[in-house]
């Protein structure tokens, strides 16, 4: 199993670091592991009022929110996938504020995402624990960058704690 964290020169490009830079630990399978039950636990403990609550106009809702990190993380680990089985194809980037609005997050419950998350999680570490050293170490083009499975796997893990830090800091 594969335990390094990213090369920030040659597997990913540099706006991706805030999110990279939230994984503290080289072990990404601990990290995605720990960080479902974290994730679970802080959506399941926000109250039914504040789940729909933007703290500005124009901001996504706690539920938008959610389900951004559903979409992105089903994204970077299509990423991983295609990369890690040396898939050549550019993989084209997407549109995080087109992706929203067409969710209907809102009209959606918070045990359906939780439980939409908890299968997607659980199937993303399948994924990633499954990679040989050699298909984590791959680098491949998604969205006119270079990009590498070990790189998808720690920007889902700091995404997630990105957006969990600003619901805590705005939201809450």
């Amino acid at each position: 199993m594969l335990n390094r964290r990213p090369n920030p020169s040659t597997e990913y490009p540099s706006r991706f670091e805030v999110y990279i830079s939230r994984v503290k630990s080289g072990d990404i399978i601990t990290e995605l592991t720990s960080g479902k039950t974290d994730t679970i636990d802080f959506f399941k403990s926000i109250s039914n009022e504040k789940e729909d609550y933007a703290y500005a106009d124009g901001k996504w809702t706690i539920k938008e929110v959610f389900l951004h990190l559903i979409d992105t993380e089903r994204i970077m680990a299509y990423r991983g996938l295609r990369i890690a089985r040396a898939d050549e194809t550019p993989i084209i980037g997407f549109e995080q504020d087109d992706y929203v609005p067409a969710s209907h997050a809102n009209h959606r419950s918070m045990s359906s995402l939780l439980s939409e998350y908890h299968t997607l999680r659980d199937s993303s570490i399948g994924l990633y624990e499954n990679l040989s050293d050699d298909m984590w170490a791959l680098t491949g083009t998604a969205g006119q960058d270079v990009f590498s499975p070990i790189a998808s796997a720690y920007v889902i893990a700091g995404h997630e704690r990105h957006h969990i830090e600003i619901i805590k800091e705005r939201y809450l």
